[in-house]
Parts: C-alpha cells; sequence; structure tokens
C-alpha cells in the first residue's frame, strides 16, 4: 500500500528523509523490487545526493541560485508569471529542470543507497512549506 510522507521545510534547502523511507520499506515486509518515491508538487524537487559533507548541499544551494535567480533580479526580466513573489516562477524552473520522482531498487527490504547518499526534498520557495512524498514499493 502507498504511503504519504508529510515533509515540513522551513525554507529552501536540502531536507533529507533517507531514513524514513528505509523505515517505511522495514515496516511493508519489502523484499526486493523498486520502491518509487514522487513529490505531489511543482515548486519542489526530490534528489540523490551526498549526505556525509553539507558543503556538498551549500555549494549545489549556490549554484541553483546562481542558474535560476529570483524573478525581481534584472536576468529574469522575461518572466511573466510573478503573482506568488520572486521566488515562485524560479522553483517552478528549478522543479522543472530536476527530477520530481525517484527510483530505488531495493534488495531484502533495503533501499540500495551508496555509502554516502541520501534522498532529499529540495525545497525551491522561500516560505516553510508542507509538502507530500508518495512512496510506493514494487516486489519484483
Amino acid at each position: 500500500m502507498p504511503q504519504v510522507l508529510e515533509i515540513s521545510t522551513p525554507g529552501p534547502g536540502f531536507h533529507e528523509f533517507t531514513g524514513a523511507v528505509q523505515g517505511w520499506l522495514a515496516e511493508q515486509g519489502a523484499g526486493d523490487g523498486v520502491v518509487t518515491v514522487f513529490v505531489r508538487h511543482t515548486s519542489c524537487s526530490l534528489l540523490i545526493q551526498e549526505n556525509a559533507d553539507p558543503d556538498v548541499r551549500t555549494d549545489l544551494a549556490a549554484f541553483f541560485r546562481r542558474l535560476v535567480p529570483p524573478a525581481d533580479d534584472p536576468a529574469m526580466g522575461y518572466l511573466r508569471h510573478r503573482a506568488e513573489g520572486p521566488d515562485d516562477m524560479p522553483a517552478h524552473i528549478k522543479a522543472a529542470v530536476m527530477p520530481v520522482s525517484l527510483q530505488i531498487p531495493v534488495i531484502d527490504g533495503r533501499a540500495m543507497l551508496g555509502t554516502w547518499q541520501g534522498i532529499y526534498l529540495v525545497e525551491h520557495r522561500d516560505r516553510p512549506h508542507r509538502r507530500q512524498v508518495v512512496l510506493a514499493f514494487t516486489p519484483s
């Protein structure tokens, strides 16, 4: 049975929830198969990324801010969707180029992540949000 996780974000950044996925797989008695992780929003993303050195997440956040600055930046003058603030359309752009779903192999009930890999919800909006992430296990 799929599960919906609620993840509260204080604002932009990388919010790890690897433990919640691993815990859910254990509760399900999952064996071998695939877990699908899907975020039900258009202004945040999912990412598998290093979870050892926080500088990796800091550098990635800085890169995405440079790649897609706020709508009030002069470089973003072409944007039309501005009704929800200067962070909204850039959040949609980031979510369009980053994954919103992941598929992770599962063996013996554990997601087969690498030693330094973690599963993150990447919040692109400036304000706190409550995000829904759907987990579904498909046995092989």
